[in-house]
C-alpha cells in the first residue's frame, strides 16, 4: 500500500470514530519562557535593594544564552579556555531556538530548521562536522540524511486544495507565471552584481547594496513593476518569515537577500528549481542548542539575571540576581561577551559606549507568537498535494504549521504536534503594536485565531486538537529596516564581525540586523576566540 492511501486509510477511519465525539475543551496556556524576568530587569526591580552579597571570580564572562553565548562558548573550550562562566536569564538556554514537549512529543519552541550553510559560514560548517552531521565522502560533503527535511517538504493551501510547493501556481494566469519569471531573472542579474553573503559581515561593500538598503522592498517593487498579487502575497509572506515584518517594513535589501544569499528564486519550470537542503529535528533547533550547551556543565548558570555590567580598571563587573535564591552575585572578569539583543545591553552596560547606544537608537523588533497544538489522531486532508513538514495557508496571517513527526522514520499515523507560527511585527496583517497585542490578548484569543485559520484546511482540527501551548516573544527578532544595514555596517570597532571595547565584546544576531542562526552563532564564535 502506498503512503498517501496507507495515511487516507487511517485518517478516514479515524474521521469516523472523532464525529461520534462531543466537542471537548481544549487544554493549554502560555509556556516557554518566563516574560516577568525581563519586564523586572526592564522595571529595575532586581537593580535596586542590597549590595551583592558575594563575588566571585572568572577569566571570562558570557552574558546571554542564546545562539550567541552557546557559541562564544565553544570557541572558548575549543581554545582551551576552561575558566569561564555563561549566565542565562531563562531557566534553559537556546534564545529563539529553544525546543520543549507537549504530551511526551517534542516540537520546537522557535526556530526550527537550518539550511545547509555556504562556504561564506565555515563555522556553522565546523560545527555540523563536529556534530556529526556531515563528513567528506570522496572528495565530497556529504550530509546525514536522517537530520535533513524529508519529503515532502512544503505546500500550500491555495484556491481549496493543497499544491506542492509555496509559490501559487494552480490555475493562476500567465501574467502571472510570466512575473514570476522576470523574477527569477532580475534576481539572478543582482546575484552576478554583488554578494550577497550569509554571514553579513564577510559581504563586500558595493553601491549595489546600499541602494538597496535606503529604501522598502515595496518601494523596489513597485518600480520594478512586480505588481502580481500572487507573486507580492508569496514575496510578503517571505519577509514576515524571515523578518518578522511585511514587505513594506522591510529594506530591499533584505528582500532580495532572502533569495540571494541562498538558494535565488526559481519560477515554475526553471531547470534549477529545488531548494536547498534544510536540516531539522522534531524539537527544531532545539536539537542544536541542547547539544552546544550539554558540554558546559557547571559554568552553565541558568535563571541568572544580568543586572549590570561595568569596565574596570582591572577588568569588567557583572552583576547578577539568582532567581532560584533570590540573592545578588557579582563576577569579576578580565572580560565580558555581551551576548544579550542590543536593547537589553544597552540597559545594563554601565555608560555604554556610543556603538551601543547608537544600535539600540536604531533598532526595531517584532513580536513573534509559536503555538504547540497537539492532536490525537491524524488530521483529514483536503485535496492535492500530500502532508508536507511546512503547510503554509494562502492569505492567513500565521505562516503556517510545521509537522513535529515528519522526520520520523516510523510511517503509523498517529498523535502528533504541529507547531504555528505567528509573527506580529508591521505588515499588512498587524499595526505598529504588535508587542501590545501579544501581551494583552488572553490565550484563548490566540487559541481561537489558531483553529479558525487552520480549520480552513482542516475542518477536524477542533475535535483532534488536546492541548495547545503558546511561547511569546515580545521582541523576537531584529527587523531589517530602510538604513540599518548601513548604520550597522560601519559600527565594527575592532575588526571584522567584532564590535565592542577592549573588555566588552558584543555578539547577537543584532548585530546583523536580522535573526538567523548562521548571524548569531558566527558572532558569537568570533567572540570567543577575540583576544
Amino acid at each position: 500500500m502506498k503512503r498517501r492511501e496507507f495515511l487516507g486509510a487511517a485518517i478516514a477511519s479515524t474521521a469516523a470514530l472523532a464525529g461520534c465525539d462531543a466537542r471537548h475543551d481544549i487544554a493549554g496556556g502560555f509556556t516557554g519562557i518566563d516574560l516577568g524576568r525581563g519586564h523586572a530587569l526592564r522595571d529595575g526591580t532586581w537593580v535596586a535593594g542590597a549590595a551583592p552579597g558575594s563575588t566571585r571570580r572568572t577569566r571570562v564572562v558570557i552574558a546571554g544564552g542564546g545562539v550567541a553565548g552557546l557559541a562564544a562558548a565553544r570557541a572558548l573550550r575549543l581554545a582551551g579556555v576552561d575558566d569561564f562562566v555563561l549566565l542565562e536569564l531563562e531557566d534553559a538556554p537556546g534564545g529563539n531556538s529553544r525546543g520543549g514537549m507537549v504530551e511526551g512529543i517534542a516540537c520546537p519552541l522557535g526556530a526550527h530548521y537550518l539550511p545547509v550553510p555556504g562556504d561564506d559560514a565555515h563555522e556553522v560548517q565546523d560545527l555540523l562536522e563536529e556534530l556529526g552531521l556531515r563528513r567528506r565522502v570522496s572528495g565530497r560533503w556529504e550530509y546525514d540524511e536522517r537530520h535533513l527535511c524529508h519529503s515532502p517538504q512544503e505546500r500550500l493551501f491555495f484556491g481549496g486544495a493543497w499544491q506542492e510547493g509555496l509559490l501559487p501556481v494552480q490555475g493562476v494566469e500567465e501574467a502571472t507565471l510570466a512575473q514570476y519569471r522576470r523574477f527569477s531573472l532580475r534576481v539572478e542579474a543582482l546575484r552576478r552584481e554583488a554578494r550577497f553573503t550569509i554571514p553579513t559581515l564577510r559581504a563586500e561593500p558595493a553601491p549595489l547594496l546600499v541602494a538597496l538598503d535606503a529604501l522598502t522592498f515595496q518601494t523596489w517593487l513597485e518600480r520594478e513593476a512586480f505588481t502580481d498579487p500572487h507573486l507580492r502575497w508569496y514575496l510578503d509572506y517571505c519577509c514576515r518569515d524571515d523578518y518578522g515584518a511585511g514587505s513594506s517594513h522591510v529594506s530591499a535589501w533584505a528582500g532580495i537577500h532572502y533569495f540571494a544569499s541562498r538558494h535565488g528564486f526559481h519560477a515554475p519550470g526553471d531547470n534549477n528549481a529545488e531548494r536547498d537542503a534544510v536540516l531539522t529535528w522534531p524539537e527544531g533547533n532545539g536539537w542544536l542548542t541542547r547539544r552546544l550547551a550539554s558540554p558546559l556543565g557547571e559554568r552553565l548558570n541558568s535563571g541568572h539575571v544580568v543586572t549590570r555590567i561595568a569596565e574596570t580598571r582591572a577588568g569588567v563587573e557583572v552583576d547578577v540576581f539568582d532567581v532560584a535564591s533570590r540573592s545578588r552575585v557579582r563576577w569579576q572578569a578580565d572580560r565580558c561577551i555581551v551576548a544579550m539583543p542590543v536593547f537589553v545591553a544597552a540597559r545594563v552596560v554601565e555608560n555604554p559606549p556610543e556603538v551601543l547606544r547608537h544600535a539600540a537608537t536604531h533598532l526595531r523588533y517584532s513580536p513573534w507568537l509559536v503555538a504547540n497544538v497537539h492532536v490525537r489522531s491524524p488530521l483529514a486532508d483536503r485535496s492535492g498535494a500530500a502532508p508536507s513538514w511546512d503547510n503554509v495557508v494562502y492569505g492567513a496571517r500565521g505562516l503556517g504549521y510545521v509537522d513535529a513527526r515528519h522526520q520520523t522514520l516510523d510511517p503509523t499515523p498517529r498523535a502528533t504536534v504541529l507547531s504555528w507560527y505567528r509573527p506580529l511585527g508591521p505588515s499588512a496583517f498587524d499595526g505598529a503594536d504588535g508587542r501590545r497585542e501579544l501581551l494583552d490578548r488572553p490565550w484563548t484569543a490566540w487559541r481561537d485565531d489558531l483553529l479558525a485559520e487552520l480549520s480552513v484546511p482542516h475542518p477536524d482540527l477542533r475535535d483532534l486538537a488536546t492541548r495547545i501551548d503558546i511561547t511569546r516573544y515580545g521582541h523576537a527578532m531584529a527587523i531589517p529596516e530602510p538604513g540599518l544595514l548601513r548604520r550597522l555596517g560601519s559600527l565594527s570597532t575592532r575588526g571584522p564581525g567584532l564590535i565592542g571595547t577592549e573588555r566588552l565584546s558584543f555578539a547577537h544576531s543584532d548585530w546583523s540586523g536580522y535573526s538567523i542562526f548562521e548571524e548569531a552563532f558566527t558572532r558569537g564564535h568570533l567572540a570567543g576566540v577575540a583576544r
